[in-house]
């Protein structure tokens, strides 16, 4: 028996059904054409692909979504598909469009840009999971604004960025978090910028850092000394009141009476610079230090060093808050950051914290410390 594909095609037979004006008949049509082109679509000469295609073209509008779906789905692997009909399907709704949006070759970056700017986030989302995403084509994502396109994209690996949006993209991320993770593990990221996003990112994140990218870990060190002065929105304390505050915490621990109730009293009136004197006498670190633990992100070194002297998992936790609340952005403070640092507070022994707190005092490493101590 005769192979039906090496058959040529009926061509008076689609003219008469083209002919049909129903509803029923364009469905007919279309899903004819549909089901031969994915039958037989390499002995299909060109003429006969021509015919289908202008056939498919004055009718796609016409027939019902269902079916407009399944001739997505099915044009979707074609690279020698139509570039008008693939676009046609590409502008549909979401429902017809998602297939040729995700997976089409024939879309090129001038079709997918016109979608972004004129169709819905679904399109955009649709757009930013595709196999291939250009340069051109990722900078008009991260022009949309949207948190979810941009996010979507950083997690796509085959999505390529440019180095001015991925810059912008990691600026971003100081004030949105969701696109922290994403953009860390992707494989083009700098290690520079990887070192500008140890700033402000969380714990887990620093370590994952260090752990993939090569930083200088004197570097790290001295970038988030000078982050905890900028949290504050001073770059120095001023002179005058630093001698003043060093003067009065003095003369209170002179007196017996620098104790955990008095860090809280000059936190809760502002006064951040008696604070961070007495903070240092107590902890007996240099100032530089100090202020990184108080006012880091993270929190883990203010529980460490307030677990080493002694101070109560309530007073810290008043401690760990205010110090939140004293950063320059006023940013408010997260329930989860608070259980996270309290559960550190909590896990770890007074003499871990102490042995912590000595190798700080000598000027060892900071994180060096910490990873020791969290093993």
């Amino acid at each position: 028996m005769d192979d039906k594909r090496d058959q040529p095609i009926d061509s008076e037979y689609l003219f008469r059904l083209a002919r049909q004006k129903s509803a029923d008949g364009r469905t007919a049509l279309a899903t004819t054409i549909s089901d031969l082109f994915e039958e037989r679509h390499e002995s299909l000469s060109d003429r006969e692909r021509n015919l289908m295609f202008d056939i498919l073209r004055n009718i796609v509008r016409e027939v019902e979504i269902k079916v407009r779906r399944s001739l997505s789905e099915r044009m979707s692997s074609f690279a020698d598909a139509p570039t008008e009909l693939i676009n046609i399907l590409a502008n549909d709704s979401i429902d017809v469009a998602y297939p040729v949006l995700t997976k089409s070759r024939v879309l090129h970056d001038a079709h997918l840009v016109e979608i972004i700017q004129h169709r819905t986030l679904e399109h955009q989302l649709a757009v930013a999971v595709r196999e291939n995403v250009s340069e051109t084509v990722s900078d008009e994502l991260v022009k949309t604004g949207h948190e979810g396109v941009i996010r979507t994209l950083l997690k796509n690996p085959n999505a390529r960025v440019s180095k001015t949006t991925m810059e912008y993209v990691v600026t971003q991320s100081k004030r949105i978090d969701s696109f922290r993770e994403p953009l860390l593990h992707r494989r083009d990221l700098s290690a520079e910028l990887a070192e500008k996003m140890f700033l402000w990112v969380s714990a887990a994140l620093r370590q994952y850092i260090l752990n993939n990218f090569e930083l200088d870990q004197a570097t790290i060190d001295n970038l988030l000394e000078q982050v905890a002065f900028e949290e504050i929105g001073q770059t120095k304390l001023d002179s005058r009141e630093d001698n003043t505050a060093a003067e009065l915490s003095e003369q209170l621990e002179s007196e017996g009476l620098l104790e955990p109730s008095m860090l809280l009293t000059s936190l809760r009136d502002g006064e951040v610079p008696l604070f961070v004197s007495m903070f240092c006498r107590m902890t007996k670190l240099r100032e530089t230090l100090a202020m990184r633990i108080l006012f880091e992100p993270g929190g883990e070194g203010l529980a460490i060093a307030c677990k080493a002297i002694g101070i109560t998992r309530v007073t810290f936790a008043e401690i760990f808050a205010l110090t939140r609340k004293a950063r320059a952005e006023g940013r408010a403070m997260k329930k989860s950051d608070l259980d996270r640092v309290l559960s550190l507070y909590s896990d770890m022994t007074q003499d871990a914290a102490g042995s912590v707190l000595r190798q700080w005092q000598r000027n060892t490493d900071y994180l060096a410390a910490i990873r020791q101590l969290e093993l």
